[in-house]
């Protein structure tokens, strides 16, 4: 059986040349027409690649090989470019404008983005702050990169939220600083093995240094900007960073770039005008000199203070040069010390040692040694230890930077730093070098006669600083001579008497004479009693510059002037060193004036006065009883309470009748103290 011929199909007629390419062509063109308008174009602009195109060369070498050949609607077949090598949306624009096909605008405007108000702003930065510092609060290993994620916030142009992230910054790298400094990566040995967990952590100390380093040098550049507030009244930004520099100063004083940190507060204490971020400042340096027990930090910020002062030619404020009577390490040195050179208890003249015995070792023990000399030089340093020497060495340069700046200043007379350096130097005078107080004394001498001459001609004063209103005061010149007098007397009572007696030939009468000429004066002082912090109600109708009211600045130092009546009084009259040496007639011209004094002198200063009296009693009770005891007279001729020396008072031929006007006294303990007086002079 034969089989059945297959159907016949009509068969199409040929299209003519270019009639299949122009269909296929318009069927491209429709299906972009239909899809184009579901095109993003500004996402795409957006993830395409910033690469530059490769070369056409390299486009249709070697890459070639990598991809599989695609089809074409012509039937031919070709290889597809990759995502990096495919024509932008422009081009694929001009292209079809060539062709005819589609009629564009040459430029559309893009549509505006919608501007997020500031508030919103500052509320989505006060959330990502949160989540970050949450982060590095819990686990700050973990995230590294957490540190430069907050600078990056900070970049923002809004003040409200720079602020909060210098804050921020500020509060994270208190709670994640290590107790330890951290060496910088260049000090690693070269091919040295470390664990997974070594490299972790090394990895986040650097981050962590690293962005500690740029948040200080935001701070400086914050602190270094003008103090112009916000429009709506809020704190300036600079004040903002010297409170996180102050803050960091007095939690990690331990840790890297500290040096940077003290340089913006030195940088703000160089300033004239005082106001609530140059206290700050200034508190803060006060509070590291109290609690560092090392040594490294205080010696720093001295030596930065003391180049600050000595370049801007000591015209500084009178607090700054305080700062350095709350240094520890100076009241817990044992030297001496001067402007040049230190000397100490247990030095010995150079002798040339013998040579010691050479210890045979080999070369492995040699080597050993010395690893186990590196080893605990890293140790020594990353547990802040620091050796007895070490410490002597650093109380030793900044005592000699100290002096350095004190006797500096006493040379250039200058007038308002007067009181800060005697005073200074009256704490700090047992630390003196013998060799330099011949030249001390000679100096403090010539202040007296000084504060002598202004006294009597107080017109002819004239400051160092002329036209310079910040910087113009008042010289107190009644106390300059009392810090001369304590200071000249804390030279000899922090030697050996003795022996600074018979080397240095020390004479103090000039100090003595000029103390007993100045009580009378001192006790009509109505600022007698007048601290720091005292207040002060003056009289308003007062317009002369010796009212504290109409001082620009009230340079009052640390101690009342009676206070440092009584340290002069104390070494005058019982001098430690030797208490029996005084002779009776100084003794009994201090002791008449001292009486006359307490008639005067308000109730506390009236109560101190008398104390000493009593001290007196106590102590050379038999060589005074005769100005009590009218028959035991032991001199003739006139008292004279206003003599220029204390022997030409002739005080024996005097009586203390000021005791009775002291019983009728309005306050009680005055003459609680008077009636304990008279009960020592019945048991003499």
């Amino acid at each position: 059986m034969s089989s059945r011929p297959s159907k016949r199909r009509r068969v199409t007629p040929p299209l003519e040349d270019g009639q299949e390419s122009r269909e296929n062509d318009n069927k491209i063109q429709k299906a972009f027409f239909k899809s184009a308008a579901n095109w993003d174009l500004e996402q795409e602009y957006e993830l395409k690649s910033r690469k530059a195109k490769k070369k056409e060369a390299k486009k249709n070498g070697s890459e070639a090989g990598g991809r599989l050949p695609v089809k074409t609607p012509q039937g031919t077949w070709k290889i597809q470019d990759d995502v990096e090598s495919i024509a932008g949306d422009a081009d694929w624009f001009e292209s079809d404008e060539d062709d005819g096909a589609v009629d564009e605008q040459p430029e559309e405007a893009a549509p505006e983005v919608p501007k997020i108000s500031e508030r919103e702003q500052i509320r989505k930065a006060q959330e990502e702050l949160a989540k970050i510092a949450t982060q590095l609060n819990e686990d700050p290993e973990e995230h590294p990169g957490a540190f430069k994620a907050l600078a990056r916030i900070g970049e923002s142009p809004i003040l409200a939220i720079q602020k909060l992230c210098i804050v921020t910054q500020m509060t994270v790298y208190k709670d994640v600083i290590p107790g330890y400094r951290i060496r910088p990566a260049s000090e690693d040995i070269a091919g040295e093995k470390l664990s997974k967990e070594v490299k972790r952590l090394r990895t986040y100390e650097q981050a962590l240094v690293s962005g500690y380093q740029n948040y200080i040098k935001t701070l400086a550049k914050h602190a270094s900007s003008p103090a112009t507030e916000s429009r709506k009244g809020g704190q300036p930004i600079s004040s903002v960073a010297f409170t996180c520099a102050c803050t960091l100063v007095t939690a990690v004083p331990h840790f890297n770039f500290r040096g940077e940190l003290l340089r913006i507060l030195v940088r703000k204490l160089s300033r004239r005008k005082v106001d609530d971020d140059f206290t700050k400042c200034r508190e803060t340096l006060e509070t590291l000199f109290r609690e560092d027990e090392e040594g490294n930090a205080s010696m720093e910020a001295v030596s930065l203070l003391t180049k600050m002062m000595k370049a801007r030619d000591y015209r500084i404020d009178e607090s700054v040069l305080n700062t350095f009577l709350q240094l520890r390490l100076l009241s817990e040195f044992s030297g001496k010390a001067s402007q040049d050179k230190v000397s100490r208890p247990g030095d010995q003249p150079s002798v040339k040692k013998p040579k010691a015995k050479k210890e045979f070792r080999t070369k492995r023990e040699r080597k050993l040694l010395k690893q186990q000399k590196e080893v605990d030089k890293v140790m020594a340093l990353a547990d802040a230890t620091v050796s007895h020497e070490e410490r002597e060495r650093i109380q030793s340069e900044i005592l000699k930077m100290v002096f350095a700046t004190y006797f500096r200043i006493l040379k250039a007379r200058t007038p308002h730093l007067m009181g800060a350096v005697l005073e200074g130097l009256a704490k700090y005078a047992h630390l003196i070098n013998q060799d330099f107080f011949g030249d001390l004394l000679e100096a403090l001498k010539d202040l007296v006669r000084d504060s002598e001459k202004l006294e009597e001609h107080p017109n002819g004063e004239s400051n160092s600083n002329e036209g310079d209103d910040e910087l113009s005061v008042v010289r107190d010149t009644s106390r300059e001579a009392l810090l001369c007098t304590v200071t000249a007397f804390a030279l000899l009572e922090g030697q050996d008497a003795h022996n600074a007696r018979s080397d240095l030939h020390l004479d103090l009468s000039f100090f003595i004479t000029n103390l007993y000429r100045s009580l009378l004066s001192l006790s009509v002082n109505p600022d007698i009693e007048l601290g720091a912090k005292s207040l002060h109600l003056s009289d308003p109708d007062d317009t002369s510059a010796g009212n504290p009211a109409n001082r620009r600045n009230n340079k009052v130092n640390l101690q009342t002037t009676t206070v440092l009546l009584m340290r002069c009084l104390s070494s005058v009259l019982l001098p430690p060193w030797n208490i029996r040496s005084v002779p009776p007639l100084r003794l009994a011209a201090f002791t008449k004036q001292l009486m006359t004094v307490a008639l005067q002198t308000p109730e506390k200063s009236c109560q101190a006065v008398l104390g000493m009296v009593h001290d007196v009693l106590h102590t050379h009770g038999r060589k005074v009883n005769a100005l009590w005891n009218t028959e035991e007279r032991k001199g003739d001729g006139t008292y004279k309470p206003l003599a220029e020396t204390v022997e030409g008072s002739n005080p024996f031929t005097a009586t203390v009748w000021e005791g009775e006007l002291l019983r009728k006294h309005y306050c009680p303990k005055v003459r609680e103290e008077l009636k304990a007086m008279e009960k020592e002079l019945r048991n003499l």
